[in-house]
């Protein structure tokens, strides 16, 4: 099954909602940063809700999540759009703990807790909206739904699952969010939080293999769920060896002669993708003409 993010509506349009499968997303971005478990589990974490946020936004909008909680895995960072691409690495992939107390892998420990969650949205003609909020817990998934009821006023659920094989293989991912509209009624909220204490835990459902629709069924009921809107999702990097090419030019000529004498090539590194790209001395000359 190829991954994919289904919008909805629940409550007779009260609530928004979003639910995505992530599997195939999450095991390019571990094949790519070889992650190990734990590193695995927090950056499929993000990435699911990284996906969702970006379903939110229009045309060609885009958002950059990044984590930096202290921990030791260091920063994660997210890019996605509203096409249902996304990427994003950690700085510290190579990181793996034992099982907490609850039996799952360890993500709060490898995040941190004393730092801070930031998301900037890029909506077009320079206009940036930034919202930054503290890591109220490391496992991320409450640390989303903190930063929309804080940062964007959205009393929201954020339930992301990531399930990591023991030779770092990604078994399952997905995720949902769901947000309660302005004038909700009590009613309906009571109902809804009644709901949410007698069903399973998002990497539970996950873990049956729930589709997205599936899972806005578990969470709301059949009967109160009308899907609005289907989209594929994919890991998506817009690196390439043209737009290196451009950034070699803006260094400068003095910049690339010294690759020249020094090196004799040069090597560039995507981050979020882990793609290298190799400059012959040939094409540093020619970069260096068009640099003139």
């Amino acid at each position: 099954m190829n991954d994919y993010l289904v919008k909805a509506l629940a409550y007779d349009g009260n609530i928004r909602a979003y639910a995505v499968r992530t599997t195939e997303t999450v095991s390019e971005a571990q094949r790519r940063h070889q992650t190990w478990r734990t590193a695995s589990a927090a950056l499929g974490r993000a990435m699911t809700a990284g996906v969702m946020m970006g379903a939110m936004l229009k045309g060609e909008d885009k958002l950059t999540v990044k984590i930096d909680g202290g921990g030791p895995i260091g920063v994660i960072l997210v890019d996605s759009n509203a096409k249902g691409e996304v990427r994003g690495y950690v700085t510290n992939p190579q990181i793996d703990f034992e099982s907490n107390e609850h039996g799952k892998l360890d993500v709060r420990r490898a995040v941190g807790t004393s730092g801070t969650m930031s998301v900037v949205k890029d909506v077009g003609l320079r206009d940036f909206f930034s919202g930054q909020v503290p890591i109220v817990s490391g496992e991320l998934g409450e640390d989303f739904t903190y930063y929309f009821a804080t940062s964007e006023q959205l009393p929201s659920s954020v339930g992301v699952g990531v399930l990591v094989n023991p030779d770092d293989s990604i078994l399952a991912a997905g995720g949902f969010i769901f947000q309660l509209m302005p004038g909700t009624k009590e009613e309906t909220i009571s109902k809804l939080e009644e709901r949410l204490k007698t069903i399973p835990p998002i990497s539970k459902l996950v873990e049956k293999g729930l589709t997205p629709e599936e899972i806005l069924e578990e969470l709301f009921g059949k009967d109160h769920v009308k899907i609005l809107e289907t989209m594929p999702v994919r890991f998506e990097c817009n690196c390439s060896k043209e737009r290196f090419s451009d950034a070699i030019v803006s260094l400068g000529v003095t910049e690339i002669d010294d690759m020249i004498k020094e090196d004799g090539q040069a090597e560039a590194h995507c981050h979020f993708c882990n793609e290298k790209y190799h400059f012959s001395k040939e094409e540093l000359e020619q970069l260096k003409v068009e640099a003139r």
